[in-house]
């Protein structure tokens, strides 16, 4: 605990692969954010001409200052969202 990856190595690997994949195969316009070298590692499972995947380091106190300030992900979540006519999310 509180180790970066203590959480790998458990098996939720393949059950988030296995919906990462089918979430991107069967809908269109979803918006991942991807936090982290290993959270952007999935965007290999992501089709990029359907859907928005916006990356960045992870928000921890270690890396934060590394881009995370500044990378305006929700905002961009949800100028993405009205432009494929959707309701942008209240992230308050």
């Amino acid at each position: 605990a509180k180790e970066a990856g203590s959480h790998a190595g458990k098996g939720w690997e393949n059950f988030t692969d296995s919906a990462i994949t089918r979430l991107s195969d069967q809908r269109e316009n979803i918006v991942f954010i991807l936090w982290g070298s290993y959270a952007i590692s999935k965007k290999a499972f992501i089709d990029a001409g359907k859907h928005l995947i916006i990356t960045s380091p992870h928000p921890s106190p270690f890396s934060a200052y590394k881009g995370f300030f500044g990378s305006r992900p929700f905002s961009r979540a949800n100028e993405y969202l009205v432009s494929k006519a959707q309701t942008p999310i209240d992230w308050a």
